[in-house]
């Protein structure tokens, strides 16, 4: 059977959040098989334990955060992300302040911890969410959308009336059974505009930013010296973005997404339009090779049947 993952060992990391400014302490902790993942902000006493879910979400601005008992932690997307793309089921995220560190801007630093910390395999059935029937929601000119397909293909394009966004790509399209997480959308930097950072800031947003930990432009061009790591990084981390607000249903989905112009609120509006839909989805788990689709065989090259 396909099997859930968690980690072999614990591993830590220190950093600043992107938009608190401060400084904080991430540990990664491995959990037995049906935990999910679970976050614990272990400064407040009691410590308050979120786990991954969809309604936990309130604040999406510039971000996820999660919220229960007046506690919050944002920025929980791009760890999400890394996740969702080395298929961790269940782990256990000790964090010491109100937001995830924001690391280099991408999921690549946490692509490395986790590789780090070592994957293993569980004795239990890795439970998919298989959409069954379509569902979308729109707003405006933005729009999301979830379908039925047997494998994880996202289809995303932005829109944002900037030279520099628009002399790269602004469509992109990724499947997971035939491209790598890793290699293709782990490395995606989030992005901002100076001619936005003054209004951010006085929302208590982007205090941490700086051009280490993502991309900066003003009103023509990119300000970082190295450029962009690939031609279309802003739709790709657009995806890498997305890949983590929907792992918040807290399993791996089954199903083409394909969204134009959506952020962190429309990903959450989109998954609780699903939930919300007993006929859109249904949980599934694949015993033996031969009843599994090839999409669905093929999104963890290095996970195994035993």
């Amino acid at each position: 059977m396909l099997k859930q993952r968690t980690l072999k060992t614990l591993i830590r990391a220190t950093g600043v959040g992107l938009h608190s400014g401060d400084k904080v302490t991430l540990v990664l902790r491995p959990a037995p098989p049906g935990t999910g993942i679970v976050f614990h902000r272990v400064d407040l006493t009691p410590p308050v334990d979120m786990k991954a879910d969809p309604y936990a979400v309130g604040d999406t601005r510039m971000a996820s955060c999660l919220e229960k008992d007046g506690a919050k932690l944002g920025t929980v997307e791009h760890l999400m992300s890394a996740l969702a793309g080395l298929g961790i089921d269940n782990l256990h995220v000790d964090v010491d302040a109100e937001e995830i560190p924001i690391l280099d801007g991408s999921a690549s630093p946490f692509v490395f911890l986790l590789q780090s910390a070592g994957i293993e395999e569980q004795n239990a059935a890795k439970r998919f969410l298989r959409v069954k029937k379509t569902v979308e929601v729109k707003e405006g000119d933005k729009w999301a959308r979830l379908s039925p397909y047997e494998g994880f293909r996202l289809e995303f394009s932005i829109q944002f009336n900037h030279p520099a966004v628009d002399r790269s790509g602004t469509k992109v399209a990724v499947d997971f059974a035939d491209q790598s997480y890793i290699r293709d959308i782990s490395r995606a930097r989030t992005f901002g505009f100076t001619q936005d950072v003054e209004a951010m800031r006085s929302q208590g947003l982007a205090l941490g930013g700086s051009l280490e930990n993502a991309i900066v432009m003003d009103e023509y061009r990119v300000l970082n010296a190295d450029g962009l790591r690939v031609p279309d990084e802003f739709v790709r981390h657009k995806v890498l973005d997305a890949i983590g607000d929907l792992y918040l249903v807290g399993a791996p989905l089954l199903a083409l997404f394909s969204a134009h112009k959506s952020g962190h609120a429309m990903n959450n509006k989109l998954l609780r339009a699903l939930l919300a839909d007993a006929d859109a989805w249904e949980w599934a788990s694949f015993e033996l090779p031969e009843t599994t689709p090839a999409r669905v065989a093929h999104l963890y090259p290095d996970l195994q049947f035993a």
